[in-house]
């Protein structure tokens, strides 16, 4: 479906009502970033009783929910007496959950699916974004101007901070080159639109998206000669090795990876590769944000912006140092779709509180529901992507469960002894308690990405 004139238009307007509202909201992004945890504490906890207080009224989801409860007495530090909330509670009851009745599922579906170069808007007054098609149930997010500033200005702050740490941003702003989603329904495919027309913005993001034939993206990156680089820690690996054969002549003054998880050898990779201080950032749109210190494994969480909760399969909280199971997030700026204990599975773990500030401090493992099981046997992907990361012939991969054993898809620079590979697999699982596992390998000449996010799920169970 074509974007309209009309459509075009809508977002236009928002856009420029949203870059107004960013560039008046930076400095107070900024400052957050050095708040003390009794700081964030009393900040949340104005949040959260706005937030309660206008769900219960606006959100018919939200009213069933929370009925009994005294949503004024809820503690910010203990949320334990709040029911968790699912994606598939938000999907399937998403009409009830928006606090704006004249919202519902069918007007944002048909949005997105006519979103084209300009991002998809409804009502002229909301973005809407879409996330999760490739590693299972999508989800559907609406955002406000408000939202929509909380969102971005805090993946942005730390970059501020470094521009003005380097004398402040070049006339026009920093170019910035996004190998990430070449569609604005995801979250890094809507960077470069934010961020066109007659803007006083401190950088602009260029889009390559990453659904391109690798030569072509490295092509746009030599033309492009941006000083910095955010992308997909997948790709950017793969675009280190293109630089290190000559390829690829971009020397960027910075890197920033983006959307997956950096494991220890992705991020070996491209610092090699490019020579330039790494950033590791999270953002998801269900509006969790963070970012590591360059060259740093460790990522701060806003938690001026949402509440985190790192808990085990029953929703307990887990100790610091302990992987999580589960992630859950109360969004304290979105109140037209409002996320209270919303469950995210991903592994944190967390790590000791910083001297500077109070913020949520964690090292990312991943997605808790990567983990393979066969009956009463549960494999982590760590089995197998240290097998994987061994083989220097293998660039990038994918593996699926199958009934009794995997089926890896690899992409390979040169010859791949599948053989030795699939024994070296077939090993590996078996010392992590899998008997008799069967082991395919194929090599194939590229994996497809989402067409619309972009995104590669690594690992994926069987269902």
């Amino acid at each position: 479906m074509p974007t309209t004139t009309a459509q075009q238009g809508s977002f236009r307007a928002l856009r420029d009502d949203l870059q107004t509202a960013l560039l008046a909201s930076f400095p107070e992004h900024v400052a957050r970033i050095d708040w003390s945890r009794a700081r964030i504490a009393a900040h949340q906890q104005h949040r959260l009783s706005a937030l309660l207080a206008h769900a219960v009224e606006h959100s018919r989801f939200h009213a069933r929910r929370l009925r009994g409860i005294d949503t004024d007495a809820v503690d910010a530090r203990d949320l334990t007496q709040l029911p968790v909330m699912t994606k598939s509670d938000m999907m399937t009851e998403l009409d009830d959950v928006f606090t704006d009745r004249r919202l519902n599922r069918c007007t944002a579906e048909r949005a997105l699916a006519g979103a084209g170069p300009e991002p998809a808007t409804v009502l002229g007054s909301y973005l809407a974004l879409t996330s999760g098609g490739s590693s299972g149930q999508r989800g559907v997010f609406m955002l406000d101007v408000p939202a929509a500033v909380q969102f971005f200005g805090t993946l942005v702050r730390g970059l501020l901070v470094r521009l003005e740490a380097m004398g402040g941003p070049p006339p026009g702003g920093l170019p910035i080159a996004m190998v990430a989603a070449g569609s604005p329904v995801h979250a890094t495919g809507i960077a470069a639109p934010l961020c066109e027309g007659d803007t006083a913005l401190p950088f602009r993001f260029l889009s390559v998206p990453v659904t391109q034939p690798l030569p072509e993206i490295v092509d746009r990156l030599n033309a492009l000669q941006a000083p910095a680089l955010y992308g997909y820690p997948s790709v950017l690996a793969r675009l280190a090795r293109e630089r290190r054969a000559g390829r690829l002549r971009i020397a960027p003054m910075m890197v920033t990876s983006t959307s997956e998880t950096c494991t220890p050898e992705l991020r070996a990779a491209i610092s090699e590769g490019f020579g330039a201080p790494l950033i590791d950032s999270f953002g998801s749109s269900e509006g969790l944000v963070g970012a590591s210190e360059p060259d740093a494994d460790v990522i701060t969480f806003a938690e001026d912006g949402c509440i985190i909760e790192l808990v085990d399969e029953e929703y307990r909280a887990v100790p610091p140092g302990t992987p999580c199971a589960a992630v859950l997030v109360t969004n304290l700026g979105n109140r037209l779709q409002p996320l209270i204990r919303y469950e995210l599975t991903d592994t944190f773990v967390q790590q000791p509180a910083a001297a500077g500030h109070g913020h949520l401090r964690a090292r990312v493992q991943g997605r808790s529901d990567d983990n393979f099981r066969y009956g009463a046997v549960t494999i982590h992907p760590l089995v197998i992507r240290s097998v994987l990361v061994r083989s220097p012939d293998v660039l990038e991969y994918q593996v699926r469960q199958t009934t009794s054993g995997i089926d890896v898809r690899a992409v390979a620079e040169r010859t791949l002894d599948v053989e030795s590979l699939q024994a070296q697999l077939g090993a590996a699982l078996a010392r992590a308690g899998l008997a008799n596992p069967d082991i395919t390998v194929r090599r194939e000449p590229n994996l497809a990405r989402d067409p619309r996010t972009g995104k590669l799920r690594r690992f994926v169970p069987r269902r």
